[in-house]
């Protein structure tokens, strides 16, 4: 395989990773309940750590040039899924009131 394209394979694995990692995050804060809402972010957050850090160990390979690729598709990947979910003005107003979802109460 060509030095090119792994390293294009390595950036679509941060890509989709970092997709994961940010979008499990959204979906997870969206769909918390007051009575449990500290085991969901608990158990969300190591679900999604352990699964960057195994594409990110895999994809590296001992090798930085991978490493830094991986890194810089998932940096991109939560700037587009920060622009896709961006709340809007009065979702974040409502949220900020203590729904705690960004939906109407």
């Amino acid at each position: 395989m060509t030095g090119l394209l792994r390293l294009s394979l390595d950036f679509l694995a941060g890509l989709v990773l970092g997709a994961i990692f940010y979008g499990g995050l959204w979906w997870t804060v969206r769909r918390i309940s007051a009575g449990a809402a500290g085991l969901w972010l608990v158990g969300s957050f190591l679900v999604r750590t352990l699964l960057a850090l195994a594409g990110f160990y895999v994809v590296a390979r001992g090798a930085w040039a991978g490493a830094a690729v991986w890194l810089a598709g998932f940096i991109v990947a939560r700037i587009a899924v920060t622009r896709i979910v961006r709340l809007r003005p009065e979702s974040a107003m409502r949220f900020a009131a203590g729904s705690g979802t960004g939906t109407a109460p």
